[in-house]
């Protein structure tokens, strides 16, 4: 039996309307300001309704971010995350769901555990580790005396270093690991039925290729769903690009850039910023994670939901 609530209803469509307008105000704020010259944008009071610059504070905010090669550097490293992340979290959750061994539950609550070390806790041994990727092993060596050994046998210290610095892999690298990602792939594997399992047994099947013919495409919306979360996660990345990248002419990132745009009134001395060429280039660097979402929001539902599993 289904009940009539009328008032519920409309107290429920109220709600709604309400986080979509504080949801919507701040991004058509910045659109209208992204329409303006900069006198309209700081005039007092604020316009509400778009002017006639649209065009041309886009095309300056793409000439003064570069933002033709930053957006290529953000693509890059948005890609290479997703891919990093789903391939990991498809590994990690095989590997605790799938096979037996001492301690795999505890392994699992150690990486879940993560969750609660966001990048901005553990920036500094990040940083460090990035600045020489390699220094863990130089560790071990130096603790368990193999350092000393080579040198007296050889009389060559060995040194080793890898710097993730001003590269792609220092912007990905860092960022792959996911336990969000293991959570849900673990979930899924969960309910794979052990029928499933000992029938690709009884086949032949090895572990890579039950991963690979069997699971993989069981898990494809799974994987969409992780994918969408991810790029949208690597896309706005800031702290860690602004960190690791001195370079910014080869490897900036288009978020960083688009915090350049604004001046810094304690360096520059002063003067009016240009708000409607930042707020051109916020809408521009909105585009690319918004149509990640739009197209991928069926399968993003299907793989939280699991209707099809």
């Amino acid at each position: 039996m289904i009940e009539r609530t009328p008032i519920l209803n409309v107290a429920t469509h109220v709600i709604m309307f309400s986080g979509l307008l504080l949801l919507l105000v701040p991004v058509w704020f910045a659109f209208v300001a992204s329409t303006h010259t900069m006198q309209a944008v700081n005039a007092i009071p604020p316009e509400f309704l778009p002017g006639d610059q649209f065009f041309t504070n886009i095309e300056a905010a793409w000439t003064r971010a570069d933002f033709a090669t930053k957006f290529v550097n953000s693509m890059i490293v948005a890609v290479g995350v997703v891919v990093g992340k789903v391939a990991i979290a498809a590994i990690t959750a095989f590997s605790i769901v799938f096979f037996n061994y001492r301690l795999r539950q505890l392994a699992f609550w150690m990486v879940f555990i993560t969750l609660m070390l966001p990048l901005e806790v553990r920036i500094v041994p990040t940083f460090a580790v990035a600045a020489n990727a390699l220094s863990p092993f130089q560790v071990l060596m130096n603790l368990f005396g193999i350092t000393a050994l080579v040198e007296a046998v050889s009389g060559v210290r060995v040194e080793l270093n890898w710097n993730l610095l001003n590269s792609y892999t220092g912007l990905i690298l860092p960022l792959v690991a996911t336990a969000t990602g293991t959570f849900l792939y673990r979930q899924f594997f969960l309910t794979i039925p052990d029928e499933l399992v000992e029938a690709a047994k009884m086949d032949g099947a090895g572990p890579i290729r039950f991963l690979r013919d069997t699971l993989i495409p069981l898990s494809k919306t799974n994987m969409a769903a992780l994918a969408t979360i991810m790029f949208v996660f690597a896309w706005n990345q800031y702290l860690w690009p602004l960190l690791v990248i001195t370079d910014t002419a080869n490897f900036g990132v288009v978020v960083v850039e688009l915090g350049r745009l604004i001046p810094d009134m304690t360096t520059t001395g002063g003067g009016i910023p240009e708000w409607h060429t930042a707020m051109a280039a916020t809408l521009i660097v909105m585009v690319p994670p918004l149509l990640v979402v739009v197209l991928m929001q069926r399968w993003f539902v299907r793989g939280l939901i699991n209707t099809d599993k």
